[in-house]
């Protein structure tokens, strides 16, 4: 017992002593305020942007026709294909404008349109279903 009691005792003591050291000591106060900082004048955050602009660099014009040829020779995508295979079917809207007014007598509202779809949901036709006007 008198044993168990001295292990405990000394884990107590060790964990008691690791929480005795200062904010201070553990986190020193750097050299740099809070503006240098905020502004990107810290030392390695400075060098990181002094690297990363070196690395960056624009694309020549022929990287640039080949992004986009590369880009427009593909024309299947999962938009085309999804909007191909089940396609919208068709929602006219009513468009509104409202003049502008006064309401309450005072306040101005400016002038402004808004759309009203005629049906609640977007309506999508089966694959194979005819879409175009009867």
């Amino acid at each position: 017992m008198n044993e168990a009691r001295k292990i405990v005792m000394l884990v107590v003591i060790t964990i008691l002593t690791g929480c005795s050291t200062s904010k201070e000591e553990m986190l020193p106060p750097g050299d740099s305020t809070m503006l240098a900082l905020w502004q990107g004048k810290a030392s390695s955050s400075q060098t990181t942007m002094v690297a990363r602009k070196t690395l960056r660099r624009e694309l020549s014009e022929r990287e640039q026709q080949a992004t986009l040829n590369y880009t427009e020779s593909y024309s299947r995508t999962q938009e085309n294909e999804i909007s191909q295979t089940f396609p919208r079917l068709p929602n006219p809207d009513m468009v509104m404008y409202l003049f502008p007014h006064l309401v309450a007598g005072n306040t101005p509202v400016p002038g402004y349109s808004t759309v009203f779809p005629f049906y609640n949901q977007v309506q999508y036709a089966l694959p194979g279903e005819r879409t175009e006007a009867l």
